[in-house]
């Protein structure tokens, strides 16, 4: 079972000292049968009068963090190391009523789906449109293919594009640009996944990049962000269209929600000017490690290894 280790720091730089509202932090990763957290480390430039964790309504653990001095330079600091147990491509034993599309979701599940069914963007027929290119509305397909063929055709038909400012382009707007970054194509294909019909969420976390010997991955050195479909008797199937990946391999899940709004990996505020923030700079760096795996102990692994430094 690959260990992987999860190094990210986070720097606010700002024009004079500024006083900081709360911060939210989304970084634990998600304990699951695929992947279970053994660290986690958390370092905070000034030092917070307060830090403190809830879980948000889709289980989540977030990071609350409170100030009470003043600073012109505020820095997050988080080392992460987990099991992780990849899947080369999905195990698609889907239930005889969903194995060809269209299908409609048991009653039983309906309710807690339905949700994750809504358009984020109800209004915007672009989607439709680039859906009707390669999907006749009327034919019957199987469903992993139909799934499958989605995400090649984001994976092959746009140009990756790091983008520093904040937000999540429209469907429309990555449809006429053809182009976006991984949160843009994630949206992407859960609208188009949604509008067939599929619950579809928003997934934040982090790829790892292989060396030269492997596939290119897009996304890395900073926080990545994919999807998940639900498919009844295969459960919340993983899919990263920047990458065309499908199924878990290279990604480390930290946060599932039903929007990207819900999935920020750090918000916070701060009272001053509003040319005050000089600029953020992000550095993520994932790596694997050789080693056995520590042995199961039936407790938690340490997650609350918190501290913080002075200015």
């Amino acid at each position: 079972m690959p260990l992987y280790s999860v190094h990210h720091s986070t720097t606010y730089r700002y024009r004079q000292p500024v006083r900081l509202g709360q911060h939210q932090l989304l970084f634990r990763p998600r304990d699951s049968f695929d992947q279970r957290l053994l660290a986690c480390r958390l370092a905070v430039r000034p030092e917070p009068s307060e830090i403190r964790w809830i879980h948000d309504v889709f289980g989540n653990c977030v990071t609350l963090v409170d100030f009470a001095a003043r600073t012109d330079v505020l820095e997050f600091e988080t080392t992460i190391r987990l099991e992780h147990t990849p899947e080369n491509a999905p195990d698609f034993r889907i239930e005889p009523y969903a194995r060809e599309h269209p299908f409609a979701y048991d009653e039983t599940e309906l309710p807690d789906l339905a949700p994750y069914m809504l358009r984020h963007h109800p209004g915007d027929v672009a989607v439709d449109d680039w859906l009707s290119k390669f999907i006749a509305p009327s034919a019957s397909r199987p469903t992993g293919q139909l799934l499958m063929t989605l995400n090649e055709a984001i994976a092959e038909g746009f140009s990756y594009r790091r983008r520093t400012s904040h937000g999540t382009q429209t469907p429309a707007e990555t449809l006429d640009l053809q182009q976006g970054t991984c949160r843009d194509f994630a949206l992407l294909m859960m609208e188009a996944a949604r509008s067939l019909g599929f619950a579809a969420r928003f997934i934040t976390g982090y790829v790892y990049v292989p060396d030269r010997d492997g596939p290119a991955r897009l996304g890395g050195g900073s926080t990545h962000a994919w999807c998940s479909i639900y498919v009844p008797g295969s459960g919340w199937v993983e899919f990263d269209p920047t990458n065309g990946i499908v199924g878990n391999r290279d990604l480390i899940r930290v946060g599932v929600a039903r929007t990207p709004a819900q999935a920020i990996p750090l918000s916070g505020s701060y009272w001053g000017e509003a040319d005050d923030e000089l600029g953020m700079e992000v550095a993520v760096n994932v790596k694997t490690e050789t080693g056995p795996a520590p042995e199961e102990t039936g407790t938690a692994a340490p997650d609350r290894a918190v501290s913080s430094t002075g200015r």
